[in-house]
């Protein structure tokens, strides 16, 4: 069935949406940086690229405090802290505060896929202990104070002389706070996606150029082996020049409302939530748990959809791959559509001019269980994979040339590109003056976080739209502009 046969446009007068975008505003103030902070940088540009061990640096077994980063965690959820127990496990990173707008609730989805879907006890409180009881192990007391508490980002920015943040709050957030910590001048790991809004990522990543601080988004799978081994191959011609990717991602392993539309009715903010806080920019709502913990993702004021949620693990290595810039179009269509929750599948198609010796390219998105078509080359018994580059002289599924026979008989490239020494690991060297990580805003994340989120624009104008990326506009239709950002309530701001 065509693509446009199945678009189901949604009505564009929502009202959380401002008539054009804001302008953009390519002069951020900044603050000037502490001079603690100057230290840093200048001690960290003498140092080795790789993390040194605490007895190289530290004596006893420790790095010295004045070399270490002091890193707060904001957003404490499921990810949060996986996030914060990976980083504070560096030497050279030193977890001085935590921020969340919960202190204490369950309900809270595992990300540590070993435990599978186990929910978990979390919140500032949690994390806080968590931090403490971390650092206690390795004092000969077996106790440690020192990491303090915030509910609001904002006080915490004020009142804490920190160097690095971890952003990990729900989407609809992650712009504000990581451009409130651009802003001053501190090294930001952000989860993916960058931004909520197509305007917000090109905003952060300006912001993250001019500020000049070490940044990476939370997407792991940029720093693997297999991203490497695929841009090899690729270079390799192994399957010709490439025309065509697709990628495709199951459907949601989180609850779906039983309703239609907005909760029937409100339910008490539960104690210990600020859930004020909690909606930042987004409009105002009355509390319900089908919102918060985890199922935000659900809902067009909150969450990014499975493209924008997914979109940035799974299309970062075929940006790299095929050095892909900003896309000439993109169209859209999905399941039933509703101006609250996101629909249950998406195919998206962006569209890629030439790129130097490069042909134009076409990209192709399938979520929601829904999948392209299944190469003919596999063998029934054949799993299918998530990613297929489609060139002109073969495919490549994930990192494997298909059938299993031309893999067999393929004799595989020379490494010659730099191997990553883990996801972490590359931010923690960038913010000691190492090179910048993989995933960076400036380089990689903003652009892949754009063109993730520009596909849920395709979605809800339902009709092919031309994308000045440059220009940061669709040149052919007006109101898909509208969907570019939102206006946010009072208060809030980039």
């Amino acid at each position: 069935m065509a693509l446009r046969s199945l678009i189901r446009p949604l009505p564009l007068t929502n009202h959380s949406m401002n008539p054009q975008p804001p302008p953009m505003n390519t002069n951020p103030t900044f603050a000037a940086p502490l001079p603690r902070r100057r230290f840093l940088q200048w001690t960290a540009a003498a140092a080795a690229f790789t993390l040194a061990p605490r007895r190289v640096l530290g004596g006893a077994g420790q790095v010295a405090p004045s070399e270490r980063i002091n890193l707060a965690g904001i957003g404490l959820g499921g990810q949060g802290m996986q996030n914060l127990a990976a980083l504070q496990k560096f030497p050279e990173v030193q977890v001085v505060a935590v921020c969340d707008v919960n202190r204490e609730s369950g309900r809270y989805l595992s990300w540590n896929w070993s435990e599978g879907r186990e929910e978990k006890l979390c919140g500032r409180d949690p994390a806080r202990r968590a931090v403490e009881d971390f650092y206690g192990q390795q004092q000969r007391s077996g106790k440690f104070r020192g990491c303090h508490s915030y509910a609001d980002y904002r006080e915490l920015l004020a009142q804490e002389e920190v160097d690095a943040v971890m952003v990990a709050t729900p989407d609809h957030t992650h712009a504000v706070i990581t451009m409130a910590a651009l802003k001053r001048r501190k090294h930001v790991y952000c989860e993916k996606p960058l931004a909520y809004s197509v305007f917000e990522a090109r905003q952060v990543a300006e912001a993250a150029r001019q500020a000049g601080v070490a940044t990476q988004l939370g997407n792991q799978g940029q720093a693997s082996e297999e991203a490497r081994v695929v841009s090899e191959i690729i270079a390799d011609g192994a399957i010709g020049a490439v025309h065509e990717v697709q990628v495709w991602s199951p459907a949601r392993f989180w609850k779906w409302p039983p309703w239609e539309g907005r909760p029937p009715e409100a339910q008490p903010v539960p104690e210990g939530l600020n859930w004020d806080l909690w909606l930042g920019p987004a409009p105002e709502r009355p509390y319900h748990s089908a919102y918060h913990p985890w199922t935000w993702r659900n809902w067009w004021d909150f969450g990014t959809g499975l493209l924008g949620d997914l979109g940035c693990h799974k299309l970062s290595a075929v940006f790299k791959a095929l050095k892909l810039g900003h896309p000439s179009s993109v169209e859209a269509c999905s399941t039933k559509l509703n101006p609250e929750t996101y629909p249950l599948g998406v195919m998206a198609r962006f569209e890629f001019p030439r790129r130097g010796n490069l042909p134009p390219l076409v990209l192709a998105w399938y979520d929601g269980g829904l999948k392209p078509p299944r190469p003919p080359e596999l063998e029934p018994e054949d799993p299918m994979r998530d990613i297929i580059y489609i060139g002109d002289r073969g495919k490549l599924m994930g990192e494997r040339l298909i059938p299993e026979a031309r893999m067999e008989n393929y004799r595989r490239p020379p490494k010659t590109l730099p191997r990553s020494p883990g996801h972490y690991h590359e931010w923690v060297a960038a913010c000691r003056g190492g090179p910048p990580a993989g995933a960076n805003f400036v380089d990689h994340a903003g652009l892949l976080t754009e063109t993730c989120l520009l596909g849920n624009v395709a979605v809800r104008a339902g009709q092919k739209l031309a994308w000045d990326g440059p220009a940061c506009r669709v040149t052919n239709h007006a109101g898909a502009n509208r969907l570019l950002h939102r206006e946010y309530r009072p208060g809030w701001s980039l």
